[in-house]
Formats: C-alpha cells, sequence, structure tokens
C-alpha cells in the first residue's frame, strides 16, 4: 500500500501535541485589532485544541503527526 500523503495546508498550519491531539491559533488576531480589548487579543495568542467535531477530519489531513 502506498504512503498517503500528507495535506501541506494542514501542515503548515496544525501542530501535534504529546499525546497525538491537534493544536491550532485562534482566529481573529491578524488585523483590526484596535476595537477589540485587551483581554480578547491576549486570549487569542495562547494555541487551542482542535474541537471533537473537526477531529476525524484533520487526522486524516495529517495521518503522520507532522
Amino acid at each position: 500500500m502506498p504512503k498517503m500523503k500528507t495535506n501541506r495546508a494542514a501542515a503548515k498550519r496544525l501542530k501535534r501535541t504529546a499525546k497525538g491531539k491537534l493544536k491550532r491559533h485562534k482566529a481573529n488576531h491578524s488585523h483590526i485589532l484596535t476595537k477589540k480589548s485587551r483581554k480578547r487579543k491576549r486570549r487569542l495568542r495562547s494555541a487551542d485544541l482542535v474541537s471533537d467535531a473537526d477531529k476525524k477530519r484533520m487526522d486524516r489531513l495529517m495521518p503522520y503527526g507532522q
């Protein structure tokens, strides 16, 4: 059976944790930051885990845990 290809777009956006979960960055922290509160911007800086609803699809895009 041939190797599966990793989706390169997903590989640039997601990372695997030590336990195999997928880590992602939060949206809405790239522009129009003046109207967002300091607290909101600070919380957007931290990484988050991919939700359970999306996990199956993301695992298919990254079969080897880049």
